[in-house]
């Protein structure tokens, strides 16, 4: 029985589409595979960790039959991926094995039955539902996702906050030494709601949105978060628990700003850190009237001096940060400035954009 016969490109991007939350290792070895379900001319493509789901569909060619089987994914994608970009490829399925063809190339893989693959249900209900641009929905990831927690055992902050209220969708991630928010505007109205999207379901939409102005479908239930875009769904489990209350973390009322040239700032930040250790990445700002200076040492007693002219005329403050906390706002952000609004040398910074109060990142200070 014919699968597909199709070109190697036009087979090669719903296996990336899908591949990329496949595990390595998993304690259920089909969960390794990709399940590939023909029904006439179209081709399913399906793949999960058990938390995470993506599928995408295609019309690929091969016979009418309705067949459905599943194959190593990681597998069978290295072999499309090494063939020729003129291939026309096809597979066969013949009992277990499927045979992959390609000009004078043969491959044979075992395959394990579709019925034992595990596929995750859809929410019974939906509670919720908004419809952004591909590009909003980047967008507002990449402005916070580098704030989220790495294996914590506040299992919450390993995610993102996707609040819907009003008519702002906003987005939300922190560690618990700093803090960024990222919001947009939008046509609709929403009663409040707040989910927590887990760390790699996250990641796997950062590599799948693109900058384009089609839209994005997503469908809220309690435990579960679907977004579906061009060809593409993908079904999560969502995180438990209660995140954090952004709003009192987000500092107001500081009466100490200064904008500066981001670019500037950021150099001078990666010269600074150069002086830093792996252990301990602090640096010392030191902020007076017209002058920003930026120092940092270490074990050896080698050191870095920075000096930035900037048009503040306030306070003389003496702060410590994380220098990895501040170059990785910087890094993200698009814009030639950035503000930075201060407390007491004892408070934490916000950065903002200026003239735009939909993005604030909070980053605490450090004794240095």
């Amino acid at each position: 029985m014919q699968l597909l016969n199709a070109t190697r490109d036009a087979l090669l991007r719903p296996l990336q589409i899908v591949s990329g939350i496949v595990e390595r290792r998993h304690t259920m070895p089909i969960l390794a595979n990709v399940l590939i379900k023909k029904q006439g001319e179209r081709l399913t493509f399906l793949a999960t960790d058990s938390e995470v789901q993506i599928s995408t569909s295609a019309v690929l060619g091969g016979s009418e039959e309705n067949i459905a089987t599943t194959v190593a994914a990681r597998k069978l994608l290295d072999i499309v991926r090494a063939l020729s970009e003129t291939s026309n490829v096809a597979l066969q399925l013949d009992g277990r094995r499927m045979t992959v063809a390609a000009g004078k190339s043969r491959f044979a893989l075992q395959t394990l039955d579709a019925d034992a693959f595990p596929v995750v249900a859809p929410a019974e209900n939906y509670s919720a539902s908004v419809t952004l641009p591909q590009k909003t929905l980047k967008h507002l990831f990449s402005m916070v996702h580098f704030s989220m927690a790495q294996q914590d055992i506040r299992y919450y902050l390993n995610g993102l906050l996707l609040v819907l209220d009003g008519e702002y969708v906003m987005a939300v991630a922190t560690d618990g030494h700093r803090l960024a928010f990222c919001q947009v505007k939008t046509e609709e109205q929403f009663e409040r709601q707040e989910v927590i999207i887990p760390r790699k379901t996250v990641g796997e939409l950062q590599r799948l949105l693109e900058e384009l102005d089609d839209p994005v479908q997503i469908d809220l239930a309690q435990s579960q978060i679907r977004l579906r875009f061009s060809d593409i769904e993908l079904v999560s489990k969502l995180v438990e628990g209660k995140f954090p209350d952004f709003n009192r973390v987000i500092p107001r009322g500081y009466g100490n700003h200064f904008t500066l040239d981001r670019a500037v700032l950021q150099h001078s930040l990666q010269r600074a850190a150069i002086m830093t250790s792996d252990k301990f990445k602090g640096v010392r700002c030191m902020i007076e009237p017209g002058v920003m200076k930026i120092s940092s040492t270490n074990a050896d007693q080698e050191e870095a001096l920075e000096e930035i002219e900037i048009d503040y005329g306030g306070a003389s403050l003496d702060l410590g940060f994380n220098v990895s906390y501040l170059l990785e706002v910087l890094g993200n952000l698009k814009t030639e400035q950035v503000q930075f609004s201060f407390g007491d040398s004892s408070s934490s910074a916000l950065v903002t954009i200026p003239n735009d109060g939909d993005f604030k990142y909070v980053v605490m200070p450090m004794r240095i």
